[in-house]
């Protein structure tokens, strides 16, 4: 099927409010990409195997669905959904065998793309860094010969970001060159070429200082440095014997059972070595405490793909954020044509989408990659004959996923577990009140929309004909049980255990700031959910530190939109496991008023923590992703900046000088020092910028959580750059 795909298929493009388009459509030869001709913008027509989120049969997209007047045979139709956005490409072929071949192949491809991927991210090995190296020779051989000359070479060295002489290049080039083609290298001579050029310097005097002066670890030496530097525990022969199996590439120093340099580079590049700790990729916190007592990894707005205006909503992204962790999810629902209720951001003109689609796609990806509990946020906007097709799906298509607990939790003196809630999902909403009794079918509500909306109403000028209350029917109030929405101007403790607080950012600022340590010990019982304002248009997203900080559980952010927030979103929940949930700092939990997370010294009984960091050499750092010259402009000089980030007496930054011309293997071997008051809550982001004499650029990050943080000599990947990293000692 391979062969198939890579020699090329006609197929018909689907567009919206267009015919389809007949295309030659191929993977190309390493197999990284789908491209396809004729195109007016060849540059464009690609999509990279590794940005497919997911290949659907069958004539399932919105955009099929809007072209009901085709008539194409369903077992010829299947969609590729690529990119931060999930965008769709929908294609026809000519025959159902064709169709199966290409889904098969993507599948195929899509699951050794990710498998490659979460490896390269944590889980750096020999076989990922060859794979890496073949396609850096192919893309260098500019003429497609298999082989690489002089130029060819110095081209690669310019956009690898090596500034070496190209005397010391050429001498090299001719070392490495040692077949009868004199003057060309080899994929094997290339290979030679690339470890001369990339020797490790740090890691070679490192090795040499536990070697007693040798080129390679005996099993007693390798042991010592595991102890003494990487501060292991229980390092026994066989275990240091299992690395010199896995890493060492010479058969004879496997023979002698000892680590060569290079068997060492890969070792100090693997998990073992990564700066996170590996125990934290699974769960390893205590899951039988009160959901108040978690941060839940939560989504706003949830089906939008881009701004809060105009963007389109797609189900799509329910399977996305869920499958990144994400535990609670927001739904607006809102009355649609023919009795049936829509999905979409009220008061504007993004799209709709059926509410049955929403929930039959949570119901398929909840609980896909892990089994703690999901919470539905439901914004109820819809009439009461729709309220009831809302509860009939909800019922119907999650079944016994739907928690409906008998116990009452007006009654209950503490929420339920994760644990205890594992394959639930939680419908958050509005209920009817207790005094009109079981009986009543319906009732009158708040109509307290959510802050967001009403800023929108007011921005549109409509504020004035909001209604007061809603009518509530009796099923949809009967399947909230531990999650009754409250939206709040303020804090409001009626001693009942299931309300949930929502708090538009702009008046949680205000809350935080006025009774930070009230609001603390409100969130030590019950859950308070806190959203970004509808003045953000653009679906940017507000700093989440202060509403963790007062131990907010459910800081909603909006998922599509990538940056800086969403990286320390996704650093604050990758540990843990990435189930969705984070224990809070016991300060957190179980102060009575004494911990004010704002105070210039807010554990003064505490031992503070110092991080010392040395900042050794860098490897393989790209030119930064928004270059105006892209791969021909100079070569970077970076410096890496680290961040601290918690509470507010410790968030601090401090640098590194700048090298200049080298972004290939640059050496700082600066020390920076940090002291933490609480590393319990604490981020470390580790940022790499190219200086400019106007500036900086931004050329990757990593952010990871204080508490994940392993000593001794460690590299720092940046996250979404392969084989670009940062080599570190830490101490603690």
């Amino acid at each position: 099927c391979m062969s198939v795909m890579q020699s090329g298929t006609q197929m018909i493009k689907l567009k919206r409010g267009t015919k389809g388009l007949v295309r030659l459509f191929y993977l190309d030869e390493h197999r990284t990409r789908l491209r396809w001709r004729p195109s007016r913008k060849s540059e464009k027509a690609k999509i990279l195997i590794d940005s497919i989120y997911k290949v659907t049969e069958g004539r399932q997209s919105e955009i099929f669905h809007r072209q009901a007047e085709g008539n194409f045979d369903p077992s010829c139709c299947f969609t590729i959904y690529h990119g931060n956005h999930m965008e769709s490409l929908d294609l026809i072929t000519s025959n159902p065998e064709e169709a199966r071949t290409w889904i098969t192949g993507l599948k195929y491809l899509m699951a050794g793309i990710r498998q490659y991927m979460e490896y390269c991210e944590g889980k750096k090995d020999t076989k990922c860094f060859c794979m890496w190296v073949k396609q850096t020779f192919e893309e260098a051989d500019k003429n497609g010969d298999g082989l690489l000359n002089i130029e060819e070479i110095h081209q690669l060295m310019h956009k690898l970001n090596v500034n070496l002489p190209r005397r010391k290049v050429r001498q090299m080039f001719q070392e490495a060159d040692t077949d009868e083609n004199q003057g060309t290298l080899t994929f094997e001579e290339f290979c030679v070429f690339y470890k001369m050029m990339s020797l490790r310097r740090d890691l070679y005097l490192l090795l040499l200082s536990y070697s007693d002066k040798k080129d390679h670890l005996t099993v007693e030496e390798l042991a010592q440095f595991l102890k003494v530097e990487q501060k292991m525990n229980n390092v026994t022969t066989d275990y240091c014997l299992d690395i010199i199996r896995k890493f060492e590439v010479s058969e004879e120093n496997k023979a002698k059972n000892v680590l060569g340099i290079e068997g060492f580079t890969s070792f100090m590049r693997s998990p073992a070595c990564d700066i996170f700790n590996p125990l934290h990729h699974e769960v390893y916190q205590d899951m039988d405490q009160p959901l108040c007592n978690y941060y839940i990894a939560s989504s706003h707005n949830t089906y939008l793909t881009g701004d809060q205006l105009l963007s389109q909503s797609k189900v799509d992204m329910y399977a996305r954020v869920l499958q990144e962790g994400c535990r609670c999810v927001e739904v607006d629902c809102w009355d649609g044509p023919d009795g049936e209720p829509v999905v979409h951001h009220g008061y504007t003109l993004t799209s709709k989408i059926p509410f049955r689609d929403v929930v039959e796609t949570i119901n398929k990806h909840a609980f896909v990659k892990n089994e703690f509990p999901v919470i539905l946020s439901i914004e109820n906007h819809c009439s009461v004959q729709q309220q009831r097709k809302i509860a009939q799906y909800l019922k119907g298509i999650f079944q016994d996923k739907l928690d409906l607990s008998s116990i009452d939790p007006g009654e209950t003196k503490q929420l339920p577990s994760p644990q205890s809630l594992k394959g639930k999902i939680l419908v958050k909403g509005k209920k009817l009140p207790y005094h009109l009794g079981d009986d009543a079918e319906e009732g009158d509500v708040s109509d307290e929309d959510s802050a967001d909306e009403i800023e929108a109403r007011t921005m549109d000028g409509r504020l004035g004909r909001r209604r007061k209350t809603m009518k509530l029917c009796r099923e949809l109030s009967d399947l909230v049980v531990y999650t009754n929405s409250v939206a709040a101007q303020d804090i409001v403790d009626d001693g009942t255990t299931g309300n949930v607080l929502s708090f538009s950012e702009t008046r949680a600022h205000q809350v935080v700031q006025q009774k930070s340590e009230q609001f603390m010990i409100y969130n030590q019982k019950q859950l308070t959910r806190i959203y970004p304002s509808a003045y953000r248009i653009d679906s940017s997203n507000f700093n989440p530190l202060p509403y963790w900080n007062a131990g907010c559980q459910l800081v909603a952010l909006n998922y599509q939109s990538e940056g800086r927030i969403m990286q320390l979103n996704r650093a604050k929940f990758k540990t843990n496991g990435n189930c969705g949930y984070v224990l809070k700092p016991q300060q957190i939990r179980d102060s009575l008023g004494t911990f004010n997370p704002f105070s210039g010294d807010p554990l003064p009984a505490n031992p503070k923590k110092q991080l010392i960091l040395k900042v050794i050499s860098g490897q393989q750092l790209p030119k930064p992703p928004d270059s105006m010259f892209g791969d021909r402009g100079e070569i970077i000089d970076p410096f890496v900046e680290v961040e601290i980030i918690g509470l507010p007496v410790d968030c601090c930054k401090d640098q590194t000088r700048v090298v200049d011309d080298n972004g290939f293997n640059p050496v700082w071997e600066e020390t920076l020092t940090f002291t933490v008051h609480m590393p319990e809550i604490a981020l470390v982001r580790f940022l790499v910028w190219d200086h400019d004499p106007i500036g900086r650029d931004f050329v990757g990050q990593r952010t990871v959580t204080f508490s994940s943080l392993v000593p001794g000599y460690r590299h720092v990947y940046l996250e979404g750059l392969t084989e670009a990293s940062i080599f570190v000692h830490i101490t603690i």
